[in-house]
């Protein structure tokens, strides 16, 4: 199902809660909506669609990917460069990472590991953000 966008800084400034096998839901909801809005949005977070919790969605080199409970593990190569979010007006300067090591969940909540380079790993990067409550 397509969700409405939240927009509202003090939701989206919470750090999220652990998911489960309960949230099944939520992450297909957020696959429909990064779907619906795939003309200008490569990722988004459970928190985006009102759903306080650590659920992440993206593009994956034209595949779209979930991840249940993401944690970069490791990261490498700073760079500067600057994003827009649906959930926020224009764009923000940011600090990023050319390549990061990602432990998470599948949709079956079997542990994954996986590093990520260049463009993707910046997406999942500024989901891994909203988790955390952080605001770009």
């Amino acid at each position: 199902m397509i969700r409405e966008i939240c927009k509202d800084p003090t939701f989206l400034a919470q750090k999220a809660v652990s998911a489960s096998l309960d949230d099944l839901q939520v992450a297909v909801d957020l696959l429909d909506t990064l779907e619906h809005h795939k003309d200008r949005c490569v990722g988004m977070a459970a928190n985006m669609i009102g759903v306080n919790k650590r659920i992440i969605v993206f593009d994956n080199g034209g595949q779209p990917m979930v991840m249940f409970n993401p944690e970069i593990i490791k990261k490498s190569d700073p760079y500067d460069t600057e994003e827009g979010c649906l959930s926020l007006t224009g764009t923000r300067r940011t600090k990023r990472w050319k390549s990061i090591k990602v432990r998470w969940q599948n949709e079956y909540f079997q542990e994954r590991l996986k590093t990520f380079t260049g463009w993707t790993a910046q997406i999942i990067q500024h989901e891994i953000d909203h988790c955390e409550g952080i605001v770009i």
